[in-house]
């Protein structure tokens, strides 16, 4: 006879994210593995048995917001003195002689994202009433994501990076590359569009730079030799998949193969490709194996091969050592370019990388700051000027979310669009709408009769 005083409670846990999609993938997969182990999510954070910090340490103050959680973390465990504070990510992987670990009092566990493949032991050697269970995979990639119902997905295929950027944590923080298999990658992918899923975006540090392992695993009869492009044609392959995305990339790594892949049918209308600066001498110094003119000859061929594509960047902004004039041909680019979109960044000097060993902090935070807004307003100026030229236009739009009466979704170029529903739009449908107002950072639409 089962009593209530003989029912066992279910454990719970709740995660916290900061960063990039691959962190929250990297959450998916600590999802997954937990909910193997027999433990629920909650929303309920004070009063969870395991509480997860997924961290980013690509800025200052996302490591700032994890250090000043903490108090927070130690007045739970006040009323909750059992519960199990765990840290992982970016933060714990580039912190080798735990020097950031001494400035988080409330944390149990603290390990790199690759280590979440030990939590179930971890968690079992401080609370046996939790769970009893050795590790699942020895690979934390081939865990299983735990995802919210959706019809977009992201799929990692690519984790670390070799590159090492000067002003970059991540070769530290994540380690050198490694490459999911083909394989596991496809089959991934194939469940995913066989539950639902029609827009995937496959995600790397340098994701264009994969190398496949298994390179048997792709058909004979795909076009390519470079491996990025051929797991693009092969996913591509994948009947009721729509949209295919892939961020982030690499200049160095955008191969005649690659821009010919941007062709495919399943490709959406846009493409990421990070330039950081303008300047060859600024690019020299960042490490970023590139030049301005070569960087420029990629946008040139991608340009050939599908005329229309957006273009989206990132930007750094006061590296150690620019100068006005320096900073002047990152404007000049961005104005040859003509970028949809560009995420600018002020330099921010990050412990343990080479950029903080070989140059000095010199540009001031005064000329950072008129740096990033003059290229912000350059930035909001050209994305309205092109958003006003598609007025009029007919545009596809995946709705992904409903808000106040609206309809919101991306469009094929990744722009925001949103548009007054019917009774009959549903959330994962793709629609036509017609844009009738183009914003800076939103596309006004009705729907297309």
């Amino acid at each position: 006879m089962v009593t209530c005083d003989s029912v066992v409670s279910v454990p719970t846990y709740s995660i916290t994210t900061y960063g990039c999609q691959m962190n929250k993938n990297d959450s998916e997969r600590m999802a997954g593995l937990l909910d193997s182990l027999g433990f629920s999510y909650t929303e309920d954070e004070p009063n969870a048995d395991l509480i997860v910090i997924n961290t980013c340490s690509v800025r200052q103050s996302a490591e700032n917001r994890v250090f000043g959680a903490q108090e927070k973390y130690l007045e739970y465990k006040k009323k909750k003195p059992e519960m199990i504070v765990a840290v992982t990510g970016c933060m714990p992987g580039r912190d080798k002689a735990s020097v950031f670990k001494k400035q988080l009092p409330a944390t149990d566990l603290y390990f790199p994202t690759p280590e979440m493949i030990h939590l179930p032991r971890w968690i079992s050697e401080l609370r046996p009433d939790l769970v009893n269970s050795d590790s699942l995979e020895s690979d934390y990639l081939k865990i299983h994501p735990l995802r919210a119902p959706s019809v977009q997905a992201y799929v990692t295929i690519q984790t670390g990076c070799n590159k090492f950027c000067t002003y970059c944590v991540v070769p530290y923080a994540r380690g050198l590359e490694r490459n999911r298999s083909v394989k596991d990658i496809l089959q991934e992918c194939r469940e995913l569009v066989a539950h639902g899923v029609i827009e995937i975006t496959l995600l790397g540090q340098t994701v264009n730079s994969f190398k496949a392992s298994d390179p048997g695993s792709f058909s004979s009869k795909n076009p390519y030799k470079d491996h990025f492009a051929a797991l693009l044609w092969e996913i591509n392959e994948i009947e009721s998949l729509k949209r295919l995305y892939w961020t982030a990339a690499h200049p160095s790594s955008m191969t005649d193969e690659v821009i010919d892949a941007l062709t495919l049918s399943k490709h959406v209308n846009y493409l990421h490709l990070p330039v950081q600066s303008g300047s060859d001498e600024v690019l020299r110094r960042m490490n970023r194996k590139y030049t301005r003119e070569q960087y420029l000859d990629v946008i040139r061929k991608m340009k050939e091969r599908r005329p229309g594509m957006a273009l989206g960047t990132d930007i750094i902004v006061g590296f150690p050592g620019e100068t006005k004039e320096q900073f002047e041909e990152t404007v000049a680019l961005y104005k040859e370019v003509g970028f949809d979109i560009s995420y600018n960044a002020q330099y921010s000097p990050r412990s343990g990388t080479l950029g903080i060993k070989l140059y000095a902090d010199d540009v001031s935070k005064e000329e950072k700051r008129e740096r990033w807004d003059q290229l912000q307003s350059l930035m909001e100026e050209t994305s309205k000027a092109k958003n006003e030229k598609m007025v009029g236009t007919t545009v596809e739009v995946l709705v992904d979310r409903m808000d106040h009466g609206y309809a919101y979704g991306c469009t094929h170029e990744m722009k925001l669009a949103r548009f007054r529903p019917t009774n009959a739009i549903q959330i994962g449908t793709i629609i036509q709408a017609t844009v009738t107002e183009g914003a800076s950072w939103v596309l006004e639409c009705e729907l297309a009769k």
